[in-house]
C-alpha cells in the first residue's frame, strides 16, 4: 500500500485547481450581489453532501442498485442512502442529474482498470 505522506502536497489544497475555481466563482457572485444569493448558497451548500454526491456518482459509475452490491454495498446500506437522496434531492438517483457533473462510466472503468494494472 502506498504511503502518500511520503508525497506530501504543495498545499491542503493540493495544486489549488479547485480553489481558484471557487475564487473565480466568489468574485464574480460578489460582483452581482450576495445579499441576494447568499441564502441561496447556504440552501446549496445544505444539500450538496459530499456524501450524496459521492452515491450518485457510485450508482452511476457502477450501474445502479446491483452493481453497488457487487461492489461491495450492502443492501440495507443502499436502501438508506438511496432513502437520504430521495429525501434530500426530492429525486431517485437513477433520475437525478447535478447540472455541471458529466459522468463517462467507460472512461472512469478504463481509468479504473489502468490504475490497477499499473500499480
Amino acid at each position: 500500500m502506498t504511503d502518500f505522506r511520503s508525497e506530501p502536497s504543495e498545499t491542503p489544497e493540493g495544486s489549488g485547481r479547485a480553489r481558484r475555481a471557487w475564487d473565480a466563482y466568489a468574485k464574480g457572485v460578489q460582483r452581482v450581489g450576495a445579499p441576494v444569493l447568499d441564502p441561496f448558497a447556504a440552501h446549496v451548500t445544505s444539500k450538496l453532501s459530499g456524501e450524496m454526491i459521492g452515491f450518485w456518482v457510485l450508482w452511476h459509475s457502477l450501474g445502479g442498485f446491483e452493481g453497488l452490491e457487487a461492489f461491495g454495498m450492502h443492501k440495507t446500506t443502499i436502501w438508506r442512502k438511496v432513502k437520504k437522496f430521495r429525501m434530500m434531492f426530492h429525486e431517485h438517483p437513477d433520475t437525478y442529474n447535478f447540472e455541471g457533473i458529466t459522468l463517462d462510466p467507460e472512461k472512469i472503468w478504463q481509468s479504473a482498470t489502468t490504475e490497477t494494472a499499473e500499480g
